[in-house]
């Protein structure tokens, strides 16, 4: 008579595994989220800046020199989902009769972002000061 050596798992032994991923997952998923919030925050920055260039320009090439007119057409605000998690905002500062000296330029983080409590909102001025409304310092956020 033969006799046949069982193979395999035991019931125990996949459950300890399953046990050990889920132990794992639950460790890993939460730092990944960390993750993509950060990258996403960084792409604002990155658009915010690119944003506060244009309007440099603009500045330099308008007659008489101001930063009144109609917010830079960039593709940076729309481009791979982000104006679902940012809403960028223009704002002249100053007498637009006579020519605005001064902006804002505001990244309100949207959806998922919206709970970025460490930066919050990122603002950008004429002036090239950086600030956040989160928790967190000017370096953490930009």
């Amino acid at each position: 008579m033969k006799r046949y050596s069982e193979t395999g798992f035991s019931l125990i032994e996949l459950m300890i595994t399953v046990a050990i991923v889920a132990i794992l997952a639950s460790i890993a998923y939460p730092s990944y989220q960390q993750h993509v919030l950060r990258s996403w925050r960084t792409t604002a920055t990155g658009c915010v800046l690119q944003l506060g260039q244009a309007m440099e320009r603009r500045y330099t090439t308008a007659t008489p020199m101001s930063y009144a007119g109609a917010f830079p057409a960039d593709g940076c605000t729309a481009e791979n989902g982000m104006d679902a998690r940012y809403t960028f905002s223009f704002s002249p500062v100053g007498n637009l009769a006579a020519g605005a000296q001064a902006y804002i330029i505001q990244a309100v983080p949207q959806g998922a972002q919206a709970g970025d409590t460490q930066c919050g909102t990122l603002t950008l001025n004429e002036q090239g000061t950086r600030t956040e409304s989160g928790t967190g310092t000017v370096n953490d956020c930009w």
